[in-house]
């Protein structure tokens, strides 16, 4: 690479993040740590942590042998538990030499896309995305592609994908449990999407990967099932991070695994390895793969955020805003009064409420708002939703 186009792509990386950054040193910093601010802006926890996951990560920090702190990679009890949970939620009969365990979410998306993209090659993204989809792709060396999700259904379009796909498609980002909307992709279109890939990956004469991510795979509403693509499609690779499950983003455990109906497994376990060396030693600390065991099994309370988004959703409905009822993960999306959702932020800002701007995830004139919100903060936050609304229309 050129130190000219070296540059260009280093300006690339700072373009796709521009809108984050300039959120997050904006209404973010400044009402953040406030203790009156009703916030709505991120998944972060705004109560104290789960009691029994505190007291899980007291126990597996105590030493039961010399090693207990040594270098750890994808450790065989991680392995065997993440499989097993896999097999159970999937029907399929996971190998644990087929899971490695990473450092987040994040890191599991790095090392699923380095693994699988070439230099060049284009990958899909569903637009919502999460804001880091595009920078990943860049980084690895892909070129975005953009398929865009209609508001406020945000429902994929398996004939507008497959529009999109060319000779240098080698991957496609499937977000289900959908941040920021909360769609849930069902089994008929997870299939409809799967035949469709097939069948281009013939004509183009290689295999389309779905990276799916499936960081809010347990965080589903109304008794709804969650089904990965990794079902029907051999060539996908899961990430996945408890950091959702938990509420914990600030420990950082994940992994990034494939299906036991994909024939390369044995060739891509390597390969996944070494990409995660080459990022910087990916692979979660001790700490965090000793509590796993009882880690797996723990759950924030899911009921809690339906409540909230069942109190919140309507209320925000009979105020005016167009607002969307989300199936799973903690967010909900709403249109702004007015066009410049960035503007409306601000407004909400000055009325003690934080929501994430939609242009910060690719839906300009719309906001989304987190449900990881504490009861009192929707409380006190619904009144000056509607405060703000009435200013904006005047």
């Amino acid at each position: 690479m050129t130190s000219t186009s070296a540059a260009t792509h280093r300006a690339r990386l700072r373009t796709s993040i521009a809108p984050f950054l300039s959120f997050f040193s904006g209404p973010f910093e400044r009402l953040n740590e406030e203790p009156d601010v009703a916030n709505f802006a991120v998944g972060n926890p705004q109560e104290m942590p789960m009691t029994e996951y505190v007291d899980a990560m007291q126990r597996a920090l105590v030493p039961q042998d010399k090693d207990w702190f040594a270098y750890k990679i994808s450790e065989p009890a991680s392995r065997r538990l993440v499989a097993g949970t896999l097999s159970r939620r999937t029907g399929l009969a996971w190998d644990p030499a087929d899971v490695a365990m990473t450092n987040g979410g994040f890191a599991a998306l790095a090392v699923a896309m380095n693994t699988v993209i070439e230099p060049g090659d284009e990958v899909i993204f569903l637009s919502p995305p999460w804001f880091f989809y595009e920078l990943l792709i860049l980084k690895a060396g892909g070129e975005p592609v953009r398929v865009h999700l209609d508001p406020p259904g945000f429902e994929p379009d398996v004939d507008r994908i497959a529009d999109s796909i060319g000779p240098r498609t080698r991957a496609i980002l499937v977000n289900s449990p959908h941040n920021p909307s909360g769609r849930i992709y069902t089994p008929e279109k997870l299939r409809a999407l799967a035949s469709m890939l097939a069948d281009r990956a013939e004509r183009i004469g290689h295999p389309i990967w779905i990276i799916s991510d499936e960081p809010y795979n347990r965080i589903v509403f109304d008794g709804r099932e969650f089904h990965s693509p990794a079902e029907f499609h051999p060539h996908t690779l899961i990430t996945y991070s408890y950091g959702k499950q938990l509420l914990d983003p600030g420990q950082r455990i994940g992994y990034v695994t494939m299906p036991p109906t994909l024939s390369e497994r044995s060739e891509l376990r390597d390969e996944l390895f070494v990409q995660q060396l080459a990022a910087g030693y990916a692979f979660p600390n001790a700490l965090m793969q000793h509590a796993l065991p009882d880690l797996e099994e723990m759950s924030i309370d899911i009921g809690a955020l339906q409540r909230r988004r069942d109190r919140l959703v309507p209320a925000l409905r009979e105020m005016g805003y167009e607002a969307s009822m989300p199936e799973g993960t903690f967010y909900t999306m709403a249109r702004a009064p007015i066009d410049d959702d960035v503007a409306f932020a601000e407004i909400l800002a000055r009325h003690r409420v934080l929501v994430l701007p939609g242009t910060i995830v690719e839906v300009p004139g719309w906001f989304r708002i987190s449900l990881t919100a504490s009861d009192e903060m929707v409380d006190a936050g619904i009144p000056r939703f509607a405060a703000a609304m009435a200013e904006a229309r005047a």
